[in-house]
């Protein structure tokens, strides 16, 4: 992202994710990364310049701005912010760089919102037995004639 600005042109969106006048769409840059001999090197200055709008009469930002001089190390409000920068790209038709680290976002903010405490975290998937007929069942589906 290229810089951030205060926008007097957003009514109903908390932000909005714009790219400059002459600077690649999230279409070209989703082909751009798409090419098979492309070069990593070129992608870094290629990539589109993209401009981070704030809406500050917006009662999100606004709530954030309070929360944020409350308690500068507040990690739901680092959170928020960065989902609010990821909802904005994806809308804005760009695609996430760690999709994962935007999901456990959300899953932190839905155990906030619901109340879950941190330590209630539920067992790992590994941790769970799995029946004796369905790991048969997918070893059938490995074997190969």
């Amino acid at each position: 992202m290229e810089k951030v600005v205060v926008s007097e042109r957003i009514v109903d969106s908390p932000c909005v994710l714009v790219t400059g006048e002459y600077g690649w769409t999230a279409n070209m840059e989703r082909i751009m990364k798409a090419q098979a001999l492309r070069d990593s090197s070129t992608m870094g200055y290629m990539a589109a310049k993209k401009h981070l709008e704030i809406n500050p009469d917006h009662p999100i930002i606004d709530s954030l701005r309070v929360k944020a001089d409350a308690d500068k190390n507040d990690k739901s409000v680092k959170d928020l912010v960065m989902l609010l920068f990821e909802t904005a790209l994806l809308c804005s038709g760009f695609s996430l760089e760690d999709p994962q680290s935007h999901s456990s976002r959300i899953y932190r903010m839905i155990k906030l919102g619901l109340g879950i405490d941190e330590d209630d975290i539920p067992v790992a998937a590994a941790d769970v037995e799995v029946p004796a007929d369905a790991a048969d069942d997918a070893s059938r589906m490995e074997e190969v004639d």
